[in-house]
């Protein structure tokens, strides 16, 4: 798999140190693709790529693209944009579309790539950008079990695991569960700290109580300490939170259920975002609980 030529569209903190990751392994960068085009420049000088100027000249230097984008309208724009796009001369191509994105546009995304001749996965990550560096990411994996097994030997050096989890969009799906448990958990964790203190409650030793009883959780290891110390340099932005939580609430909605701890969580994301917060790490959702912060 070495000889692949690898591109990366989207090349944010995630999709950088992806690709950096690679470029480590041997593999052979070819292209590097971001509406920003400063970063991508800058990214392909150090790789020792190219940073093409449209979307057609990626697919056409590239073996296997993976895309990284922020939500499913910049989806559709690298897909479906009729004077530009990825399926351009697309036949023979793999795609591996890593952003956490409605199950929807994967499907949409999916259908359209086999029509070019085309393949097409979903590699779901739930991991942060230090693991992305590092190779250490957990990935969800959803689309045809014969073009996941093209590209594990790929994905086994960006992850310390993999779970292939089904058809096109399942992967989208699980990762909407995962995000949507992770930011109730971190408004829950946000309201119990914000009261301790209320109640001048010393917060290392309520962090440490939490840490050995029922209250325990990953956030509590991720994000305690940054939210007692109003620390929110952004690893996982409040506004990605709140789209997350959203796509897991149509979820709900299409399955008829209701989720009010859900849609309590996004309304706290939601007025992070309204308050001009949503650049701030999730851990920043503190700053709405805690007594004389932004609330």
């Amino acid at each position: 798999m070495s000889s692949q030529k690898i591109a990366f569209v989207g090349v944010g903190r995630m999709g950088a140190n992806m690709a950096r990751r690679l470029k480590d392994c041997g593999h052979i960068l070819s292209a590097v693709f971001d509406v920003n085009r400063p970063a991508a420049e800058s990214l392909a000088a150090e790789l020792g790529c190219s940073a093409p100027a449209t979307l057609r000249e990626v697919t056409a230097a590239s073996d296997l693209i993976f895309t990284v984008v922020t939500n499913d309208d910049a989806m559709r724009g690298i897909f479906f944009n009729e004077e530009d796009n990825l399926l351009i001369g697309a036949e023979g191509r793999v795609f591996l579309n890593c952003a956490t994105l409605s199950p929807g546009i994967h499907r949409e995304v999916a259908a359209a790539a086999a029509k070019a001749g085309a393949a097409c996965l979903e590699a779901a990550m739930a991991s942060s950008i230090s693991h992305a560096r590092e190779g250490k990411l957990y990935l969800m994996i959803g689309g045809d079990e014969a073009a996941y097994q093209k590209v594990l030997p790929i994905l086994e050096q960006m992850s310390v695991n993999r779970r292939h989890v089904g058809a096109i969009g399942r992967a989208a799906e699980v990762k909407a569960l995962v995000n949507m448990v992770m930011n109730i958990n971190t408004a829950g964790l946000a309201e119990g700290l914000g009261l301790a203190a209320a109640l001048g409650h010393d917060l290392g030793m309520i962090r440490e109580v939490f840490s050995q009883t029922g209250a325990n959780s990953r956030v509590l290891e991720t994000d305690s300490a940054d939210m007692a110390a109003r620390e929110h340099d952004c690893w996982f932005s409040a506004e990605h939170a709140a789209k997350d939580s959203g796509i897991a609430a149509g979820l709900a909605a299409e399955a008829g259920l209701n989720l009010p701890l859900n849609n309590a969580a996004k309304a706290q994301y939601d007025k992070m975002v309204a308050l001009g917060l949503g650049g701030l790490d999730k851990s920043g959702i503190a700053e709405l609980t805690f007594k004389g912060r932004h609330a």
